[in-house]
């Protein structure tokens, strides 16, 4: 449909031109950058140990590259690929940090929670789907209506600050779920969150736009997808290691399974066959204890990092959603009472012919 029904005006531009205009250099740099500091947040603490050298190297060189590029886009790149001039802008800035810890809180809770129901609660797969309910059909319409609500006032601050207050005391609700919290009780626990994160979803997206110049508008929206997605990201591995460390220290204060706590403790996906398959009994009930213990510091991290979002959030300032794009490209046809410049050409062409005998 977009291929079929997008048509924008075509800026007279050689091919080679634009081939010039590509940042090679940068891209190069960010996508090697990226990659290599997002691998090892994939294996660490399940393929390797997080403090081994196959994790940490490649974790600094990504840093460290980022950095690089950072410096390269704002000193030397004709056209970056990531125009350093929409950080400069102060709700921009504060919306890409926040969409950041937005993504990480929501892939953090997403990811683990069907741990807890299949481990503790020992649901099936396709039941701790289920169970997710709660969060995951409060975040769209919840969004919706945050969505709609912004349109018709015309201001986004107070959804964004109301995302990340219903947010917060949500993820703190979380930390009161237990091995033992019922089915209602669990439900009930888990829908502020989700009705807070998902109202952080349009409203943070209006700041973003709101704010940028009419020239960055694309690339400051698409920044702010790229910093949601690298939140998610960083979020499985945020979880994965405050969960190994609680996991290693609450076995350790049960005999039985303190012998095995460091091997327990190092794929949270993998314990829950170990769970299922252990016989119900003392040593089972007291893994589930310190598997849901585990988890609350999880959520109570989360729960900090939402109201860390919060006070950065008070940085946002507020501007008029109504306004006009400008640009340079345009859609075909949009404006047809307007000539064209090849119209405009021929216009001031005769306008010539007509006045050139007078002049002579």
């Amino acid at each position: 449909m977009v291929i079929a029904f997008l048509n924008l005006n075509t800026i007279p531009s050689s091919l080679v031109e634009k081939l010039r205009r590509i940042d090679y250099i940068g891209t190069v740099i960010f996508v090697g950058s990226l990659s290599s500091f997002l691998i090892p947040l994939t294996w660490g603490g399940v393929s390797y140990p997080w403090d081994s050298w196959h994790t940490l190297v490649p974790l600094t060189i990504g840093a460290v590259g980022l950095a690089f590029f950072a410096f390269y886009e704002y000193r030397f790149a004709a056209d970056p690929i990531i125009p350093p001039v929409i950080f400069q802008n102060r709700t921009a800035t504060t919306s890409f940090i926040n969409s950041v810890l937005q993504g990480l809180i929501l892939w953090c809770t997403l990811y683990y929670l069907p741990l807890y129901y299949e481990a503790v609660k020992e649901y099936s797969p396709i039941l701790s789907g289920v169970a997710l309910f709660p969060e995951t059909f409060t975040v769209a319409p919840s969004g919706v209506i945050a969505g709609i609500l912004i349109t018709l006032t015309g201001h986004y601050r107070w959804a964004i600050w109301l995302g990340w207050v219903v947010s917060t005391i949500g993820l703190g609700l979380m930390c009161l779920i237990k091995s033992t919290t019922s089915v209602m009780g669990w439900i009930l626990l888990n829908i502020v969150a989700g009705l807070g994160l998902g109202i952080l979803f349009p409203s943070l997206g209006y700041a973003v736009q709101a704010s940028a110049k009419p020239k960055n508008l694309a690339i400051a929206v698409a920044m702010f997808s790229f910093f949601r997605a690298l939140g998610q990201a960083i979020g499985v591995a945020v979880g994965g290691v405050i969960f190994q460390n609680e996991m290693y220290k609450n076995l350790l204060k049960y005999p039985a399974l303190a012998p095995m706590a460091n091997a327990y403790s190092q794929d949270a996906a993998g314990l829950v066959q170990v769970i299922k398959g252990m016989a119900d009994g003392v040593d089972k009930a007291n893994l589930k204890d310190a598997y849901t213990d585990s988890l609350r510091i999880v959520w109570a991290v989360c729960c900090a990092i939402s109201g860390v979002a919060l006070l950065f959030s008070l940085l946002t300032e507020s501007y008029d959603l109504n306004q006009a794009l400008e640009t340079t490209q345009g859609l075909r046809g949009l404006n047809d009472d307007e000539p064209t410049e090849k119209e405009l050409e021929m216009k001031t062409e005769r306008d010539i012919e007509s006045t050139a005998p007078m002049a002579w």
